[in-house]
């Protein structure tokens, strides 16, 4: 059974940063792409990273140039740097294996993220 415990969350003021943490167990982490998602409030989950077993990364119009997603896999671990956070970032930040049916659709409890202006 998959498991991902995500931290690094908190409440930041606009302009500032934070570096989130996803660890993942109950699968082969390195051959595996992973993502981070996030859910506003009233919205729908959405991605807004992706690094592939490789390496490779994509991004979300909103967060390109802002964040950088990164791996661990001696840790098992995928982390997002977020840098000149903006008000319209907060919300609750996911990660999840790619695609999201290889975890059988389990998802971690998130980590909160609240951007003051």
């Amino acid at each position: 059974q998959v498991q991902l415990v995500e931290s690094g969350g908190g409440l930041v003021q606009a302009g500032g940063s934070l570096r989130l943490s996803c660890a993942a167990s109950g699968i082969i982490f390195s051959i595996n792409a992973m993502g981070w998602f996030r859910q506003a409030p009233g919205k729908e989950r959405e991605l807004v990273a992706s690094i592939s077993s490789g390496g490779n990364t994509n991004y979300g119009d909103s967060v390109k140039g802002r964040f950088t997603i990164s791996r661990d896999n001696a840790k098992n671990t995928v982390y997002l740097r977020m840098n000149s956070l903006k008000p319209e970032d907060t919300g609750v930040y996911y990660c999840n294996v790619l695609p999201v049916w290889k975890s059988g659709h389990s998802w971690g409890q998130g980590t909160q993220v609240t951007v003051s202006s």
